[in-house]
């Protein structure tokens, strides 16, 4: 029989990442041979990966890479079956290792067939499923490219990409936030723009049929019962659904017995609170109506241009804006380049040419005497 050496195992060892009873019995079985050793545990991982071909591998690791000056971007995850696995350092750093190749290719299939120390990805994945014994496949690739890129994390199971249509300043910080807004809030889409017709009327269908389920039982219970939108999307907020609303808010400022004279500075907050309950929908899927992680009391807008706007004043009215800006001598300088207009002009040109008619083009008018 032949003599295997403590340091031909450990070299076997560190060359499959293998266990080092499988390394000691595949060079028996080789009679020595290293290449032919490791033959032997890919043949073996092929007869595991076989066996556990119907597994669910729904456990993992994601994984996200840049390159060096941030113009491209990718996240893949490496599915594996336990989560003892997924956070073991070798398993963590052979996905490391796959992110690192992924960079380098446009997509999941020519990633999947590019050189890993000799062998395929591929058969690196079979390999390493006969090492620790569990089936794994890589569950997700995505690319980006764009003037900048950037990459966020969170604790090895989410990984976000975002790239920026231009490199602003303070790209990296910017770019990380929407990373970490998208991991956090997980938005499938930018705008509500997005929706297909057909999704948003089913969607509005469905949770006004839990709303109305729920409300069966605190009614039964005695409890406030959750009130029942007529919309769900910014996309069904048209200009007569608002002035329907607004006009909705007069009626019950009146019955309320509330000065016409003081209307004003009411109704800018109930129309928010009105589109606030409607837009449900699009706070939860639209990254560019979710409010921002790190403050709540604002929203992230991705501009058009590519950069990035914080909205701090979308919950006040314009008369307050008004007074800030004066308060910094401002107002002059920046009102042109401000705008709330949910009318047809805003749907081409953002925050340009407004159309007038909506309650946010009269009520920028009410306060600073101009659209």
């Amino acid at each position: 029989m032949i003599k295997i050496t403590a340091a031909e195992v450990n070299k076997l060892r560190k060359a499959t990442g293998a266990g080092m009873m499988d390394c000691k019995k595949a060079l028996v079985e080789a009679e020595g041979d290293f290449e032919k050793a490791i033959d032997n545990l890919r043949k073996k991982g092929q007869k595991v990966a076989a066996n556990r071909a119907d597994r669910d591998s729904s456990e993992g690791a994601a994984v996200a890479k840049i390159n060096s000056d941030n113009t491209v971007g990718v996240a893949i995850v490496l599915g594996c079956e336990t989560d003892f696995v997924g956070k073991n350092e070798n398993f963590l750093e052979l996905a490391s290792q796959f992110g690192d190749i992924a960079l380098t290719q446009d997509s999941k299939e020519s990633f999947l067939m590019a050189d890993f120390g000799g062998m395929t990805v591929a058969e690196k994945l079979i390999e390493q499923t006969g090492v620790i014994g569990e089936k794994l496949d890589i569950k997700a690739f995505e690319k980006v490219q764009a003037p900048y890129v950037g990459s966020y994390v969170h604790i090895n199971k989410i990984a976000a990409v975002v790239g920026l249509s231009s490199n602003v300043n303070n790209a990296a910080v910017l770019v990380k936030d929407l990373a970490m807004q998208v991991a956090s809030m997980g938005a499938t889409t930018l705008s509500y723009k997005d929706f297909d017709a057909e999704f948003i009327a089913s969607e509005t269908e469905a949770r006004i049929a839990v709303i109305e389920k729920d409300n069966i039982e605190l009614g039964r219970l005695g409890k406030t019962l959750k009130n029942i939108p007529q919309y769900i999307s910014m996309a069904q907020l048209t200009e007569n659904a608002l002035s329907q609303a607004e006009d909705a808010a007069k009626a019950e400022l009146k019955a309320e017995g509330k000065p016409e004279q003081i209307w004003d500075k009411i109704l800018p907050g109930k129309m928010e609170r009105f589109i606030s309950d409607n837009t449900t929908l699009d706070q939860e899927q639209c990254l560019l109506d979710q409010n921002f992680i790190k403050d709540d009391k604002v929203k992230v807008a991705i501009h058009k241009r590519g950069g990035i706007a914080y909205q701090p004043f979308c919950r006040v009215n314009k008369l307050f804006v008004k007074g800030v800006f004066e308060a910094h001598g401002i107002l002059e300088e920046i009102f042109p380049l401000t705008g709330s207009c949910t009318g047809g002009a805003k749907a081409t040109k953002l925050w340009t040419e407004p159309c007038t008619k909506c309650f946010w083009c009269q009520e920028k008018h009410w306060a600073f005497g101009k659209y």
